[in-house]
């Protein structure tokens, strides 16, 4: 069971990455892996405890905006429902 999911949507696959490596550097996360969403904008999701998550979230939009892009949008859920597991499924990197 997840405790906690968290993504930015930035625009860019450079912006992406310097966000998953903040956040995956400032808290204990475990990076789940990136969507292109459309044109040119792409979501980075990160999975683990509910602080670790919102640290890591926080992380990676202070990252974003210091490299002086933009963040489109930001989110931790708490405690997801066990469906959305379905849907990050399809990330595996094994």
């Amino acid at each position: 069971m997840i405790k906690a999911l968290g993504f930015i949507e930035t625009f860019g696959l450079v912006f992406v990455m310097e966000a998953a490596d903040a956040m995956c550097k400032s808290a204990d996360v475990e990076l789940v892996g990136y969507e292109n969403v459309a044109s040119g904008y792409i979501s980075v999701l990160v999975k683990g405890d509910v602080g670790a998550v919102e640290a890591a979230v926080a992380a990676g939009v202070e990252a974003v905006k210091n490299m002086g892009a933009e963040v489109y949008t930001q989110n931790v859920i708490p405690h997801p429902h066990e469906e959305i597991e379905k849907i990050i499924a399809r990330y595996s990197f094994d």
